[in-house]
């Protein structure tokens, strides 16, 4: 009877010990605490990311509406000084040469697709490619403004 006792107290002991052991063991504090820095870093960056996304989803939208604006803006002023000027030589008309390049803006209405957030291959100082060359049309377009 006397080992059951001290087997049962060396037992009690033992789990006691192991309790008290991983209760102070610093290095398991350390890595909860870098684990819940880890975790609060994670939440930040998800968030700073999301503002980030809604930033330029609202300057996209505000562009749209200013390029919008400037085409209703330049439509309006080459209707008006035909209007206006109607037998003004084509050569002192500013906007003579340019309303027939003029594609008018439509509304496409909202897209679907999210933003990306990277680019198509290599940019910056490592991109080691030659820029490519604009089409002709915007060749064009380029010099008669």
């Amino acid at each position: 009877m006397a080992w059951i006792y001290a087997l049962l107290i060396f037992a009690a002991g033992a789990i006691v010990g192991g309790f008290a052991a991983r209760l102070g063991n610093k290095s398991l504090k350390q890595q909860k605490e870098l684990k819940k820095d880890l975790d609060k870093s994670k939440y930040e960056l998800e968030q700073f990311r999301q503002e980030l996304v809604d930033h330029f989803a609202r300057s996209s939208e505000l562009l749209d509406n200013i390029a919008k604006d400037y085409s209703k803006l330049y439509e309006h002023m080459a209707k008006t000084s035909a209007e206006l000027m109607p037998n003004l030589p084509e050569q002192d008309n500013p906007f003579a040469r340019r309303i027939s390049t003029l594609t008018p803006v439509t509304d496409s209405g909202e897209t679907t697709a999210p933003p990306r957030d990277y680019a198509n291959g290599a940019s910056g100082l490592l991109k080691g490619e030659p820029e490519p060359v604009a089409p002709p049309e915007k060749l064009e377009a380029t010099k008669a403004g």
